[in-house]
């Protein structure tokens, strides 16, 4: 009799022992798609892929994703593209395969980002895009400042520096297949045509250390060069050393508005930049991404105002 009373308060103490052990309201399933956060909101798995990590502006977007991110408790993988369209390609496979449930793309190439965005249309994996537009495939939203708007006001105020006798100005261009590239180039062409003699026009791939070799080879081959324009900060700062070191001055005119730049243009090296709020598109971008993840409706293209930033 004593065994068998032994034998039931062992069995009792290991039931009890094994409820101890599962806390209340475990669940297993925690890490599925779309599970509820603290407060209730939905966790997103979301990919970023950008064009480059090497170009502060880029490295300030990821970071207005990422801080978006943390307020909504979302999960943000940020992937580099080093500015190579392959890449980019396999990059957006990887995160798609990551089961990312929804992708933001900073295109290196308009163009060649079609096949990466049409592979997540496939997918059924929803596509935004930021500061660059993709020239194909189903695009959601697209956020970014109006480039073409921004070249304008570059123009306008390089002729308000130069004057429209017909000064020489140099253009140096930003990676060619990518439309920041293209509709700054056109803005800025619309407001000069007519008013100013563009003797030179070369890409620098949106590169500091290519702006200044290609500044260089410029000046030798044009040394009455009057004006500058840039269609992004690095290639800005790159000609501005180009220009110092011939012992020249001639205004320079960037865009982005990068750290760099604001204080070159503060210290009255650099002429102007063209403020396009990097943190902000990323902001929005990740703040269209959730809204589009819990079946609300955004808008197709979601703009961010520029600024003109001048001595």
């Amino acid at each position: 009799m004593k065994n068998i009373k032994w034998l039931l308060l062992m069995a009792i103490v290991l039931v009890l022992a094994a409820c101890s052990l599962e806390q209340p309201g475990s669940n297993s399933s925690s890490d599925d798609q779309g599970e509820a956060g603290n407060d209730g909101d939905k966790v997103y798995k979301v990919g970023l892929s950008v064009s480059t990590l090497n170009n502060p502006f880029f490295v300030t977007l990821s970071e207005g994703v990422k801080e978006q991110a943390k307020e909504s408790g979302s999960e943000v993988i940020v992937v580099d593209a080093q500015d190579d369209a392959s890449k980019q390609a396999s990059d957006v496979e990887d995160l798609i395969q990551q089961g990312v449930d929804l992708l933001i793309i900073n295109p290196t190439d308009s163009e060649a980002v079609v096949s990466a965005v049409e592979s997540a249309n496939g997918s059924n994996v929803p596509v935004i895009t930021v500061d660059r537009r993709a020239e194909g495939g189903e695009v959601v939203s697209h956020i970014a400042s109006d480039n073409k708007a921004g070249g304008v006001l570059a123009g306008e105020y390089l002729l308000e520096l130069l004057g429209e006798d017909q000064p020489q100005v140099a253009e140096l261009e930003g990676i060619s297949g990518s439309s920041a590239a293209r509709d700054r180039g056109a803005g800025f062409n619309e407001a000069v045509d007519g008013k100013v003699n563009i003797v030179a026009k070369q890409t620098a791939n949106f590169n500091r250390a290519e702006g200044l070799t290609v500044m260089e080879n410029i000046l030798q081959a044009n040394p009455d060069i009057q004006g500058v324009f840039a269609h992004n900060d690095e290639m800005a700062l790159g000609a501005l050393e180009a220009i110092q070191s011939a012992g020249k001055d001639i205004p320079v005119i960037g865009f982005d508005a990068t750290d760099d730049a604001v204080a070159s243009v503060k210290d009255g090296k650099l002429s102007a930049t063209i403020a396009q709020k990097p943190e902000e598109i990323g902001v929005k971008a990740m703040e269209a991404a959730v809204a589009l993840l819990n079946g609300e409706d955004v808008e197709a293209d979601i703009p961010v105002d520029l600024e003109l930033i001048k001595e």
